[in-house]
C-alpha cells in the first residue's frame, strides 16, 4: 500500500525528534510567559475577594490531575504562641540526612562547644526514603503581616509524596520522623542562656541566646555537703517524675526560692543546677516586658528541659507591694489635690512611676501557678531574693515555690571548697595548713562573711601570693572583722544603757 504524504498525517501521529521537541517546549514556555504576565496585569485590577476564589479554584482543579500529596509542617502551631514540637523534631531529623544531598545550609556550635552541627536552610530540598518510597523535604519561609506592619517571616518545612503512599508515610513515616528527630535533638543539644528581648527576634521568637558555658557545678559550690546532697536529690527526683506528676494531676514543674544577702551564691546555684540537669536557663526580665499577656507568650515560649529565672524579685516592678499600691496612689493623689505642697505631687508620681508597667502580681501568678502553666513540661522556676519577708505571701508559697533554700553566709565546709577551688589545698594537706584552718574555723563561728568575699580574699593577685599568705590574709580579715563587730556590740550596749537610764530619769521627773 502506497504510504500517506507527510502533509496528509495528523501532527500529533508525526514522530516526535529533536527539533519538534525543543520547539514544543519552547512554544510551552513561551505560553506560560504570556499567561503569568497577563494574570500579572490582571491582579492588579481584579478584587482581592475573586482573585482568592480564582486562585482556590485553580489549585483545586490542578489537584484533581496532580499524583502527589504535600503535607506542611509550621514552625508555630496554634496562635503563633509556641514553637511546634513537630517542627523542631523534623528540623533535628533533616539535619542528619541532609549533608549528602544539601548544598546550603545553617550551622551551629553543637553540644560540646567545638563541632558544628548543620541543618537545611531555607528553600533547600532534600531528597529521603522509606522502605522503598521516595519523598521529598523542601525547607520555606513565609511573611506575616498586620494592618500596620510587617511581621515576623516563619519558617515551614514541606514533605511531598505520591499519593498511592499515603498511608505508608501519614501513619509510619511521620511518626518515624518525630520519633528520630527528638533523640536526634536531645543527642545534639547545645544547652542554651535566654534573655527576652522585648520584640520578635530575626527568628519569630521573643528570646534572644546564646550557649550556656557557666563552668558552676555543685562540687565547686561553697555550701555544706549535706544541704547540696539534698537539692541534688530533690532535682534528680523532679526530673525522674513525669508519671507521677501526669497521675497526680499537676504541671511538671517546681519552684525554688533562693534567698539571702548579697554575695552568697544565688546565681552560682542557679547555674550548677542546670549544669546538673543540662537544662537551658531562661533569665526572665521582668521590667522589660510589656503586660501580662507579653508575659505569657514569653513562658509559654520557654522550652522543656529549662530553667525560668526571675532574679532579684523583690526589686522587679514593686511585686512586693501590688495589693497595697492602688490605695497607696489614691492616698498620694488626695495630697496633691489638697495643695500638700510639692511633698504629696513627688510622692503621687513616684506611685505613679511605680506602676507604669502593666505587669501585675496577678498576672505573674496565674502565669507561673495558673491554668497557662501547663503548656510546658520538665521545667523549673528560680526566684532569687535578698529580702524575703517583704515578698507578697501568695508568690511564695507552698505549690508555687515548693522548695526554699537559704543561701547563709560563709560556713567552714564552705570555706573547704573555696580553698581546694582557689588554692588547690586541703585540711589534711600538711601540718601547717591544719593549724590555719583550726583558726579559720574558730573565726567563721564568730564572724559572718559571704562566700564571695572570701572568694576574693583567696584568689592570687600575683605570682608571690602562695596559699599560705592567702590564707593568713584571711585569717586578718577575719580578725579584723571581729573586732569590729565586738565594738559594734559594745557601742550598742552603751547606747542602749544610756537610754534606760534617760528613761529612768524622765520616770523620775514625772513622779516628782
Amino acid at each position: 500500500m502506497k504510504p500517506l504524504h507527510p502533509k496528509l498525517i495528523p501532527p500529533h501521529f508525526l514522530p516526535i525528534n529533536n527539533t519538534n521537541m525543543l520547539g514544543i517546549w519552547a512554544k510551552l514556555a513561551s505560553s506560560l510567559a504570556s499567561f503569568m504576565f497577563v494574570w500579572a496585569m490582571l491582579s492588579q485590577f481584579i478584587p482581592y475577594e475573586l482573585r482568592s476564589f480564582i486562585e482556590k479554584r485553580l489549585t483545586h482543579f490542578y489537584s484533581q490531575f496532580h499524583p502527589y500529596i504535600e503535607v506542611t509542617i509550621p514552625e508555630h502551631s496554634g496562635d503563633h504562641l509556641k514553637r511546634s514540637e513537630a517542627y523542631t523534631a523534623v528540623q533535628s531529623y533533616l539535619s542528619s540526612i541532609s549533608s549528602k544531598s544539601a548544598k546550603r545550609f545553617l550551622g551551629e556550635i553543637g553540644r560540646d562547644g567545638k563541632s558544628v552541627v548543620l541543618s537545611m536552610d531555607k528553600h533547600e530540598r532534600v531528597e529521603d526514603e522509606f522502605r522503598g518510597v521516595k519523598v521529598w523535604w523542601i525547607c520555606g519561609k513565609t511573611a506575616t503581616s498586620s494592618s500596620d506592619k510587617p511581621g515576623p517571616e516563619l519558617m515551614f518545612y514541606k514533605i511531598t509524596f505520591h499519593q498511592k503512599n499515603r498511608d505508608l508515610i501519614t501513619e509510619e513515616y511521620l511518626k518515624y520522623v518525630v520519633k528520630q528527630g527528638k533523640a536526634i535533638k536531645i543527642n545534639n543539644r547545645q544547652r542554651r542562656l535566654y534573655t527576652n528581648v522585648g520584640r520578635y527576634s530575626t527568628y519569630g521568637s521573643m528570646w534572644s541566646g546564646i550557649p550556656l558555658e557557666h563552668p558552676a557545678t555543685f562540687d565547686t559550690l561553697a555550701m555544706e555537703s549535706d544541704k547540696k546532697k539534698e537539692i541534688m536529690d530533690d532535682l534528680r527526683k523532679f526530673s525522674n517524675s513525669k508519671d507521677f506528676y501526669k497521675r497526680i494531676g499537676k504541671a511538671w514543674k517546681r519552684g525554688y526560692l533562693l534567698y539571702g544577702p548579697p554575695g552568697t551564691g544565688k546565681s552560682t546555684m542557679i547555674a550548677a543546677m542546670a549544669n546538673y540537669l543540662q537544662y537551658d536557663i531562661f533569665d526572665l526580665e521582668l521590667t522589660a516586658v510589656k503586660d501580662n499577656t507579653e508575659l505569657r507568650r514569653l513562658l509559654i515560649e520557654t522550652t522543656s528541659k529549662s530553667i525560668i529565672v526571675i532574679e532579684d524579685i523583690d526589686c522587679s516592678l514593686q511585686l512586693t507591694g501590688q495589693r497595697k499600691k492602688s490605695k497607696e496612689i489614691s492616698e498620694y493623689n488626695e495630697l496633691g489635690s489638697e495643695g500638700d505642697g510639692k511633698k504629696g505631687a513627688d510622692k503621687a508620681a513616684k506611685a505613679a512611676e511605680r506602676g507604669s508597667s502593666n505587669v501585675t502580681l496577678s498576672g505573674l501568678l496565674n502565669s507561673i501557678d495558673g491554668i497557662w502553666s501547663s503548656c510546658g513540661k520538665e521545667r523549673i522556676i528560680v526566684f532569687t531574693t535578698n529580702l524575703v519577708e517583704e515578698l507578697d505571701p501568695a508568690l511564695i508559697r507552698r505549690g508555687r515555690m515548693d522548695k526554699h533554700i537559704q543561701m547563709s553566709h560563709c560556713s567552714f565546709q564552705g570555706f573547704k571548697v573555696l580553698a581546694k577551688n582557689y588554692l588547690l589545698v586541703e585540711e589534711n594537706d600538711n601540718e601547717d595548713y591544719q593549724g590555719l584552718f583550726d583558726v579559720i574555723n574558730k573565726l567563721l563561728s564568730q564572724v559572718k562573711i559571704t562566700p564571695a568575699d572570701v572568694a576574693e580574699i583567696l584568689m592570687p593577685k600575683s605570682c608571690e601570693d602562695t596559699a599560705d599568705k592567702c590564707l593568713q590574709k584571711l585569717i586578718r580579715v577575719l580578725e579584723e572583722a571581729k573586732e569590729e563587730t565586738a565594738k559594734k556590740e559594745e557601742d550598742t550596749e552603751e547606747q542602749e544603757k544610756a537610754e534606760e537610764e534617760d528613761t529612768e530619769e524622765e520616770d523620775d521627773t514625772e513622779d516628782y
